[in-house]
């Protein structure tokens, strides 16, 4: 494995991410492994569900709490807490949860400007059923609603075009003219030079989307790839995660391959970056810990840092995420990156400045 400091160029922008996926809302319940086989819930994956099935299982939660979800918002909320300057795609109804997901996220400093779906015959905001069992492994189940139904009016290509990197989120990929709102977006990306990142999101995903994604990365329309080790292999067809590195990393320019308490590969054309993970004092859930590995890789890429220094500060912020419930931080995390690895986040800006010429003898770490 590589030592190298390979870092990554970006163009300076006003934004460093803008995030686009499903805009939900996470009900999340700790139940037992009899309430996994007892209601037919596929462990440890995502499925989709429908409304009804949706508030069937919420009737039977044991216990519950309610909070702003969907895996690229988690993403991008998660470089806004390193102290990124973020935005986010994504429809929500104009009912309570989508007014509570607008508020939460508006909170979080997450520029968020699509007009809610109106009227009460349309499908409702989007939720996930998220049950977590002892073992800390989180189970998905969820109900798209209107987060699946994203307009090509709905991106705003000044908005694109204004970020350093688009992160496009894989769950949100069913839908024909969601898929086209999405490619849209990522032509902006293109005509502006923004980079584009994307996320496998889960293994059906990638079944069930196979071929269009081989196409997005032979056309060169990804720069930088997420996945785990299983959605990798289901990707390339590959029997082991160097031959799905060996398959992938010359179509893209940066593939980060998560592997759970193995750590984690950060992988280019020329080089390959072994990830240890981060030491974690007790697994309580693992909902959003990919979500959180992104945020810190890319908070690290816009920010300047080499790729090596990026994979350290993913893995750092995804093992804060499954050290408590939810899938966003309870703590500051520039905090705790500065204390474990002497990086100062939040300070975009001002190297900004510097590098124009601006500050002078400034050193921000």
């Amino acid at each position: 494995m590589s030592q190298g400091r390979s870092q990554p160029e970006f163009r300076g922008k006003p934004l460093d991410v803008v995030g686009i996926g499903n805009a939900i809302v996470d009900i999340t319940s700790r139940e037992s492994e009899e309430f996994i086989r007892t209601h037919k819930l596929n462990k440890s994956n995502m499925t989709l569900i429908d409304e009804q099935r949706s508030d069937y299982l919420r009737s039977v939660l044991t216990q519950s709490r309610q909070t702003p979800g969907g895996s690229a918002a988690n993403t991008i909320v998660g470089v806004a807490d390193l102290g990124g300057e973020v935005g986010f795609i994504g429809k929500v109804s104009d009912d309570p949860l989508g007014q509570a997901f607008m508020q939460s996220i508006r909170e979080a400093g997450v520029s968020f400007n699509v007009p809610p779906a109106l009227g009460t015959e349309g499908p409702a905001t989007g939720r996930c059923v998220i049950v977590v069992t002892p073992d800390a492994v989180r189970t998905m189940n969820t109900y798209l609603g209107v987060s699946a139904y994203l307009y090509p009016e709905d991106i705003a290509p000044s908005l694109v075009a204004s970020a350093q990197v688009l992160y496009c989120e894989g769950y949100i990929w069913d839908v024909p003219i969601t898929k086209q709102a999405i490619r849209q977006a990522i032509d902006a990306a293109k005509a502006a030079s923004t980079k584009v990142s994307f996320t496998l999101s889960d293994t059906r995903c990638v079944e069930r989307h196979l071929k269009e994604w081989e196409s997005l990365l032979e056309e060169g329309s990804i720069d930088i790839l997420f996945g785990n080790e299983e959605e990798l292999a289901v990707l390339t067809g590959a029997d082991s995660l160097e031959e799905s590195l060996t398959a992938v990393r010359s179509r893209c320019e940066i593939v980060c391959a998560t592997r759970g308490c193995k750590g984690s590969v950060v992988a280019t054309a020329e080089e390959v970056f072994e990830i240890p993970p981060f030491e974690v004092s007790q697994r309580v859930d693992t909902t959003g810990a990919g979500d959180m590995y992104a945020a810190g890789f890319l908070y690290g890429c816009t920010s300047g840092l080499d790729l090596a220094s990026c994979g350290s500060l993913a893995s750092l912020v995804a093992g804060q995420i499954i050290m408590h419930e939810g899938a966003r931080s309870e703590k500051d995390l520039g905090e705790i990156v500065e204390q474990e690895l002497g990086i100062v986040c939040g300070q975009r800006q001002a190297r900004m400045l510097e590098a124009a010429g601006v500050l002078e003898g400034a050193n921000y770490g």
